[in-house]
């Protein structure tokens, strides 16, 4: 077995593998019975090892195409015994360049550097061959592809010591060449055409979000009251709102039944400070109790807050210690502590209030906030009252049977009861499991349907992932669920919340509940 090296100018040297030091693989091509690896050195040279191996079983070839570079223990490595055990030293190599040598560095010669023109007039003295200009660079058009040099390397003639190709090999190479920059190319306009229709549902889509701004803000405010439970006004509704109009419509539909002010949050927001210093300053268990909620179970709740802030939509880092939001979020759920000691703070919260922060003033987030979390159902869940939650969970198997008969009973099997997936969704009102755009948009319809769209969203859910989840068992089934796919769309998701029946025996999810 040999290395040799092939220059550009067709010279062939046998080299002994011990005298070179750093070489790159480029390229491995397995042709009937030869072996042919293509290792580039400083771009100039191409080093071709070839190996007979029709007695061989297997052989072990290294292929980067991203040319990693290698020294020659790496290569016995790769090529084991194709190597010949002797080793040779080569007289020095001539200098082929300034300041280059084959397998080393000299230092560069000064004042010596050839133009370009004279390196291609030598190369064309040389071998006889014309290099037509390179092309202007232009603006690629109809994806043209062009391959990487190590792609046509499959096109190159062998070195004149090896057996030549056939006829039928260099056709076939030919072939295989021309099918691998069809596919490429035909992969590069799909990629194109994928990117031009999302460019152009994202234009759609922002057209539509405009127009309906400008319904919202001209028409549909400052007539609430009145145009709210229209039939426009709800399939607008259902579309999702606009951003710019969402925190306005969030906080009159959800309303302020406690009739909070914005002075009566500062005052509950300055009784959650002082009391943050004291147990800061003094850790102290001796103060009276309120409300019949201990100073310990109040500490615990002030200190489960700075736990779950930190674990708030971490990929978007504005929750966080340092943050632009991490104090405001801090506020907003410690003065809520202060206002409703009975329910305290609970895991799950800090989602919810991050949603209202990011559309909402502090105020009017806390307002909203205090109020959400007053509705039936969000006060079942967070005051943990079982038998309220028993009774939402045995509604939601009701209309779960009703609607996918065959996965509610591939549920059944395993013994995977709602809580295991609903209490999760529940709490924190999807914003935890799904992305945060689409948790906004199921939030836009809930605060127009109240807590029945919750539940027909999770149904929804189930209904998208039917089929996946028909395949699963009970473990990966919860850890499914838990956190579903970012991939999900707003479109898929709806289409199955619309298809989607909460009605059971001419009974409507409030009879049912």
């Amino acid at each position: 077995s040999h290395l040799f090296l092939l220059s550009y100018n067709c010279k062939t040297l046998n080299i002994k593998k011990k005298t070179i030091q750093q070489c790159i693989i480029s390229k491995v091509i397995i042709e009937n019975n030869w072996t042919f690896i293509s290792i580039a050195h400083d771009n100039s040279y191409f080093l071709h090892y070839s190996h007979f191996f029709k007695e061989q079983e297997k052989i072990k070839v290294v292929y980067k195409e991203a040319f990693a570079l290698l020294n020659i223990k790496s290569l016995q490595r790769c090529f084991g015994n194709f190597f010949t055990k002797r080793t040779k030293e080569l007289k020095p190599a001539l200098h082929s360049a300034p300041g280059w040598k084959l397998f080393g560095k000299v230092p560069p010669r000064e004042n010596f550097q050839k133009d370009s023109k004279i390196i291609q007039q030598e190369y064309e003295a040389r071998t006889g061959r014309t290099c037509k200009p390179p092309p202007q660079a232009t603006r690629r058009k109809n994806f043209e592809f062009e391959p990487l040099s190590t792609t046509a390397l499959i096109l190159e003639d062998r070195p004149s010591n090896l057996p030549a190709k056939s006829i039928e090999e260099a056709l076939r190479h030919r072939q295989e060449y021309d099918e691998m920059v069809a596919e490429a190319k035909k992969r590069e306009i799909k990629e194109a055409h994928k990117r031009k229709r999302i460019m152009k549902e994202r234009f759609k889509q922002e057209e539509n979000i405009a127009s309906a701004m400008v319904i919202w803000i001209n028409e549909i405010l400052p007539n609430w009251e009145g145009m709210r439970t229209t039939r426009r006004v709800r399939e607008l509704w259902w579309q999702g709102l606009p951003p710019s109009v969402r925190g306005k419509v969030w906080s009159l539909a959800i309303g302020n039944e406690l009739n909070i002010t914005h002075e009566l949050y500062e005052i509950f927001l300055s009784r959650a400070k002082e009391r943050w210093k004291s147990f800061s300053e003094t850790n102290s268990e001796n103060d009276v109790e309120d409300a019949g909620v201990s100073v310990a179970d109040r500490e615990a709740s002030l200190e489960l807050i700075k736990l779950d802030i930190s674990r708030t939509f971490p990929s978007f880092y504005i929750f966080q210690k340092g943050g632009p939001y991490h104090d405001l979020l801090h506020s907003v759920l410690g003065a809520y502590t202060c206002y409703r000691p009975d329910v305290g703070y609970v895991q799950g919260m800090s989602f919810i209030a991050a949603v209202l922060i990011l559309n909402l003033e502090e105020a009017d987030a806390f307002i909203a906030f205090a109020n959400l979390l007053n509705k039936p159902c969000q006060l079942a869940f967070f005051r943990v009252d079982h038998s309220m939650m028993l009774k939402y969970f045995a509604a939601f198997e009701v209309f779960f049977e009703e609607n996918l008969p065959k996965l509610f009973l591939h549920f059944k099997s395993y013994s995977l009861t709602p809580d295991i997936y609903l209490i999760d969704w529940i709490f924190t009102l999807y914003s935890k499991s799904l992305p945060l755009d689409l948790a906004c948009r199921v939030w836009d319809v809930f605060c127009r349907d109240g807590e029945e769209f919750l539940f027909r969203t999770g149904l929804g859910i189930l209904r998208l992932y039917e089929d996946i989840l028909l395949q699963m068992d009970f473990i990966h089934i919860a850890q499914f669920l838990t956190k579903l796919p970012e991939d999900i769309t707003s479109e898929k998701l709806f289409s199955c919340i619309a298809a989607i029946q909460m009605q059971n025996s001419n009974k409507k999810w409030a009879q049912v509940s």
